[in-house]
């Protein structure tokens, strides 16, 4: 009877403050909890993964952070291992909340990206990586149009 009084009172303490498990998240990755990196933190890392550019969590935050705040942010919680950076081309870069090795499609017509599903690629061979230099990682992003 005791632990489930105990378990209770952490769910109340969980609900009362809604920032104390991306505070931590914040914390374990070596930033320190300000409110714009609270308010993207809990934006990105709470909920269903997902893949989003400076400029649409811009227009998510209705403008309430800057497009500078947001664009640092995004790199920092890079850095410390929270959002992988997907680059489609020189001039668009997603964040995705999905950290594992995957592949992506990227739609070009609506200017979206999706995860490949995982196992329906097969890379099995390789260039020769250049002497004194390692694979750090392989990432296949599709460009997929409209069939017209």
């Amino acid at each position: 009877m005791h632990d489930k009084a105990s378990a209770q009172n952490i769910e109340i303490r969980h609900r009362e403050r809604p920032f104390v498990r991306v505070i931590q998240k914040l914390r374990d990755a070596g930033l320190r909890p300000t409110r714009q990196r609270m308010a993207l933190a809990k934006c990105l890392l709470e909920g269903p993964n997902r893949h989003v550019t400076a400029e649409s969590l811009h227009r998510e935050t209705q403008q309430a952070i800057s497009l500078a705040t947001i664009y640092n942010c995004l790199h920092q919680f890079t850095d410390a291992g929270l959002l992988r950076e997907v680059v489609v081309d020189s001039r668009r870069t997603y964040f995705d909340t999905n950290i594992s090795e995957h592949h992506h499609y990227f739609m070009v017509a609506e200017g979206r990206l999706e995860d490949v599903p995982d196992g329906v690629i097969n890379i099995d061979m390789l260039p020769d990586v250049p002497p004194g230099k390692v694979f750090s990682r392989v990432e296949v992003i599709i460009h997929v149009s409209d069939d017209t």
